[in-house]
């Protein structure tokens, strides 16, 4: 994106009144159904990112580089991946439709994952901005724990394989 296109977007997100107030949102709702896989996968991987750092918190107060060491393997592609497979059949016709969505975005792979595994990963972060953003907070916990749960496992289970 040029810097051009970049101010364009600044000033239709943020113009302001003859009062100088912001105006108004363009959307007054969100609905989630409605929304691209991309962007509900955008809202999940900020969501899951916090969620695992607050949760490291509860192992690690004082050694930053530590929990970002924890925090970027457990929500890699590749873990993402492994969580959203074990979560398969716990998972309800609706919210495995969204997997299946967010796994068929297009969108650009990075070289730290197989292609498969990115699109699981997307997949799982389309359902997990999808119960964020549709309010099923209950739900939402759930899935997120079991996942961290499921990383975690996967992450110890690793580490014995290490000499």
């Amino acid at each position: 994106m040029n810097f051009d296109h970049f101010q364009k977007l600044v000033d239709s997100f943020f113009s302001m009144n003859e009062a100088g107030d912001i105006s108004p949102a363009k959307y007054n709702e969100i609905d989630a159904e409605r929304l691209p896989p991309l962007v509900l996968a955008y809202v999940g991987d900020a969501y899951f990112t916090l969620y695992v750092r607050t949760r490291l918190l509860g192992y690690e107060q004082n050694k930053v580089r530590v929990l970002h060491t924890f925090d970027a393997k457990m929500v890699s592609a590749v873990m993402q991946s492994k969580a959203v497979k074990a979560l398969g059949d716990q998972l309800t016709p609706a919210e495995a439709d969204i997997v299946r969505r967010g796994r068929n975005a297009k969108s650009t792979v990075p070289k730290s994952a197989s292609i498969a595994e990115y699109r699981y990963a997307t997949g799982f972060e389309a359902l997990v901005g999808y119960l964020y953003l549709g309010k099923s907070y209950d739900r939402l916990s759930e899935i997120v724990d079991r996942a961290f749960t499921a990383i975690s496992r996967e992450m110890t289970a690793m580490g014995k394989k290490q000499p």
